[in-house]
């Protein structure tokens, strides 16, 4: 499980460190993807696979589902962690997400998610109010 938020730089090479605490639970290679609300996430290879099953069993003959399963699979890359704990983030990515240099890496269960600065800060603003009110349909 993947928890917590932490603040890193992108490098003028496209490159995150990722939190040690992430990476032990990676296990070699991971999916990058772009995100919803316009953040980047990683996923272990077992969870995309996961997906991918839900995804694949999808009705094809659906727009709607072709659509999602062109978007989601066409922006994804599988990526190793370098030995520096480092992965390399393309620059699509890195525009989805509008990242210039300042982001946030947060773990949310399953999967990771980079969000750049300035985005997270707007995630961040509205979370208090947000929190109460989503937790009313959420029965733990």
């Amino acid at each position: 499980m993947f928890i917590g938020q932490y603040r890193y730089n992108v490098d003028e090479k496209g490159r995150i460190v990722i939190p040690i605490e992430f990476r032990k639970q990676f296990g070699g290679a991971v999916i990058v993807n772009k995100g919803f609300e316009r953040c980047i996430t990683i996923y272990t290879t077992s969870d995309w696979n996961k997906a991918v099953e839900k995804i694949t069993s999808l009705s094809f003959t659906k727009s709607a589902n072709r659509k999602f399963s062109r978007y989601f699979m066409s922006s994804a890359f599988q990526k190793e962690v370098d030995n520096q704990g480092r992965i390399n983030l393309d620059d699509c990515l890195i525009e989805h997400a509008k990242i210039t240099k300042e982001c946030v890496i947060a773990g949310v269960g399953n999967m990771i998610e980079i969000w750049s600065k300035e985005e997270w800060d707007i995630v961040e603003a509205n979370r208090l109010d947000e929190f109460d009110e989503l937790g009313e349909d959420i029965d733990l």
